[in-house]
């Protein structure tokens, strides 16, 4: 293990407990800032170049993106997070004890999350998405109202049964790699199943994928396997839904990209393209309509994010070096814009006092900067230029367009009902007859602001060896 990695992995496993036992939630919030912070710095320190690698941990370009997106979403959560629970603590509904358990929660949450990414061992990767899933389901009962403790318990099972799905098919792919590389831990290491992918048995990966799909697309949010998302979203504190929309979903899908690589990599077994696309399509089509019937903010972005996970499933199951840049692109600015989004949503949520669109309205004339940054998030998740996501969603139609016109035109459909959802949702909240002045709310906009920056830098120009990193990443990925 190197430095960077042991570094990335040791800091939040040391802050964790240190949150737990620190009293004052100003201390904790301060200690959970700088956490985060290193985190952020050894990620970057990963740039420097890919390390061997092990038996336990694989570091490329491919998890590079991941580490560095998680640790950089983590790092602006944590800086929002301090505000946040701080008006939290002001109202009363988080007690001291409830703040060191999120404050403990969050860098396990963190540290879970990165091992999941650098993990090279199939059995390690699932044991971490599996701590990860269990340090958000104590961070969304939070609150211990009836419906937080509800929403958590809904995604304890429906997670459980997902990661079951996912044990099961990982279990086949170590039986499918026992033939070629005989048992022991060799045979769930990543690298020695990618390459020696043509030498293990096609019909238990065919199988094994089916599971890891249903499985890990569970985590994903994907449909039918989605219900437990848009309730974590809603009763959970805010700054646990940025990380579930920003990161939680990413680790999943990265996860399944990886088994991806390797049946890509037999050309006897089924192309697994096919599937993700289904699940995908689906994805995008039903959030979409469901956009239309949301009445609590918080639900209404979290079904987008339904929608946004599917069309990156649709894009990496379409595969080439197109659909599979349009995929990382669409990825990294998802992640970043709906944390912006859900960064403004937390401070407008507390500043009147509601989740309900109903109740919300005017935020561009009572609260210009929180209203105008809602509005600039829509606009970029909703795909409209001058975003990255304009870009990314352009190149994946495009892609499509060229191999399945069929495909493109659904794909097409499901991003014009979300934009129109989208839009008539934010002709409401933001331009509508504003309501009485809300409560001035302490979290910080700079998160928020920094994220939507880098969306639009993204949209308007790709540093050549950024650009050349990504190409490099969608030729891994088949």
């Amino acid at each position: 293990m190197t430095w960077p990695v042991a570094g990335l992995l040791l800091t939040p496993l040391i802050a964790a407990p240190l949150l737990a036992a620190l009293p004052s939630h100003r201390a904790a919030a301060r200690l959970n800032i700088t956490a985060s912070g290193l985190g952020f710095l050894f990620a970057l320190a990963l740039l420097r170049g890919a390390p061997e690698a092990t038996t336990l941990f694989l570091i490329d370009r491919l998890n590079t993106i991941f580490l560095i997106l998680n640790a950089f979403v983590g790092l602006t959560s944590s800086l929002f997070s301090a505000g946040y629970i701080g008006h939290e603590v002001k109202t009363g509904r988080l007690t001291p004890p409830a703040l060191r358990l999120y404050h403990a929660m969050f860098q396990l949450m963190l540290f879970a999350m990165s091992l999941a990414l650098c993990a090279n061992n199939i059995g390690l990767i699932w044991v971490a998405v599996e701590l990860a899933t269990l340090a958000t389901v104590m961070m969304v009962g939070i609150y211990r109202t009836h419906a937080a403790l509800e929403a958590a318990w809904k995604y304890f099972i429906l997670g459980s049964v997902g990661i079951g799905l996912a044990l099961f098919g990982t279990i086949l792919v170590y039986l499918a790699a026992v033939q070629a590389l005989g048992e022991g831990i060799r045979a769930m290491e990543w690298s020695n199943l990618h390459a020696h992918a043509t030498a293990l048995d096609p019909a238990l990966l065919n199988v094994a994928f089916i599971f890891l799909l249903l499985g890990y697309g569970t985590k994903t949010g994907l449909v039918p396997m989605h219900a437990w998302l848009p309730d974590a979203h809603a009763e959970g504190p805010t700054p646990v839904s940025a990380v579930l929309s920003g990161l939680l979903l990413n680790v999943a899908l990265y996860a399944l990209l990886r088994f991806k690589m390797i049946m890509a990599a037999n050309a006897a077994v089924m192309h697994p393209g096919p599937l993700m696309i289904l699940f995908g399509l689906t994805s995008v089509l039903f959030a979409a309509l469901m956009l239309y019937r949301r009445g609590d903010i918080k639900r209404l972005f979290a079904y987008s994010s339904i929608e946004q996970m599917g069309l990156i499933t649709f894009a990496f199951g379409l595969g080439g070096p197109l659909g599979n840049l349009a995929g990382i692109l669409q990825m990294i600015l998802h992640s970043l814009v709906k944390s912006a989004i859900f960064f403004s949503v937390g401070q407008i949520v507390q500043a009147r006092g509601t989740q309900r669109i109903a109740e919300i309205r005017g935020l561009t004339t009572s609260e210009p900067l929180l209203g105008w940054m809602l509005v600039a998030g829509v606009v970029a998740i909703a795909g409209l230029p001058p975003f990255g996501l304009f870009m990314s969603e352009f190149l994946l139609l495009t892609s499509s367009f060229a191999r399945a016109p069929a495909l493109t035109a659904l794909a097409a459909l499901g991003l014009l009902l979300a934009l129109g959802a989208l839009l008539r949702r934010l002709g409401e909240i933001a331009f509508g007859v504003p309501g009485p002045a809300g409560v001035p709310v302490r979290a910080s906009h700079t998160p928020a602001l920094a994220h939507l920056a880098l969306a639009l830098l993204m949209g308007l120009f790709l540093p050549g060896a950024v650009a050349a990193w990504f190409h490099a990443v969608a030729g891994m990925l088949g």
